[in-house]
């Protein structure tokens, strides 16, 4: 299980962080994102996104809980689990095609739906510190 520790300072750092993953990505890989309200995900996944090549407007799909991108250089599912209520409703949406398809997933609030998740994917979590300031950010990037 490798792990990677990353701080950031900045919101910027942060989307350059997500911009590094997404330019390393590859097909087939699920990203689980995990952080509380206000951490920073969605500019992270703007990063990632544009670390793919995707000049459109990325925003958290919280009431579509899947917002699927073509114009990079693989497809980019973003899914947005927290208004999940049963797994079943994701089975309703296809996600196997997206979890097992020709581009990559990046899931946020990925705890709530475990027992679907693929047996290997890239586990990244946000967090804040306070005391290291406002804009601090540890990010931890894990196989798992």
């Amino acid at each position: 299980m490798a792990l990677k520790v990353i701080e950031s300072h900045s919101p910027q750092e942060t989307f350059a962080i997500g911009e590094q993953i997404g330019k390393e990505a590859r097909p087939g890989q699920v990203y689980t994102l995990i952080g509380d309200l206000g951490v920073g995900k969605t500019v992270f996944t703007q990063g990632v996104a544009s670390g793919l090549g995707i000049t459109e407007p990325v925003n958290s799909p919280t009431f579509t809980i899947v917002q699927i991108y073509d114009e990079g250089r693989m497809p980019f599912y973003h899914f947005d689990v927290y208004r999940i209520g049963d797994v079943e409703e994701m089975e309703e949406i296809g996600y196997e095609d997206c979890f097992y398809g020709e581009g990559i997933c990046l899931i946020e609030w990925a705890n709530l739906i475990e027992e679907i998740l693929p047996e290997h994917y890239i586990q990244i979590t946000i967090e804040k510190d306070l005391e290291k300031g406002f804009d601090y950010r540890k990010i931890t990037v894990e196989d798992r």
